[in-house]
């Protein structure tokens, strides 16, 4: 059964040790990684190379969710990440994989994202469409230069 790739990138206002944190902290990824129209909830993370991660997703106006993990399998502080996904779902077969590389730049961080293995169910332009809210909304968080308070 043949599988979709989607390449995704951006240049984020941010210092990449914001985003690669933003990657591996569960109470971010809750915040950031859902499309809109989902939340989000981290139920195990532990972010280190051979550590393992569970999160799901819920329709805000269904209830329905989709639970999906995987282990991480290359980590280097504030330039890349590569991990694995896999749906609990059984008509969502397969191993998904992807790769965050974040390079500084002068305006911030160049973030090159590749998933592979995308199953077959899963038309690409929707995760496309899904990764580009996700995206956004992780700028969002990342961005935001907050002074800190009294």
């Amino acid at each position: 059964m043949s599988t979709g790739t989607v390449t995704l990138h951006r240049v984020l206002r941010a210092p990449a040790n914001r985003i690669y944190k933003a990657f591996i902290d569960p109470d971010a990824m809750a915040k950031w990684l859902p499309p809109h129209g989902f939340t989000g909830k981290v139920h195990e993370m532990d972010a280190r190379v051979g550590g393992r991660y569970k999160m799901s997703f819920t329709n805000f106006s269904t209830g329905s969710s989709h639970a999906f993990g995987g282990e991480y399998q290359e980590m280097v502080p504030g330039e890349k990440i590569v991990y694995t996904d896999a749906f609990d779902d059984p008509n969502l077969p397969g191993e998904m994989r992807t790769t965050v590389v974040l390079k500084p730049v002068m305006c911030g961080t160049d973030v090159s994202i590749e998933q592979r293995g995308i199953p077959a169910m899963i038309p690409t332009e929707m995760c496309y469409l899904g990764w580009q809210e996700s995206l956004t909304l992780l700028a969002q968080l990342v961005e935001a230069e907050i002074p800190d308070g009294p």
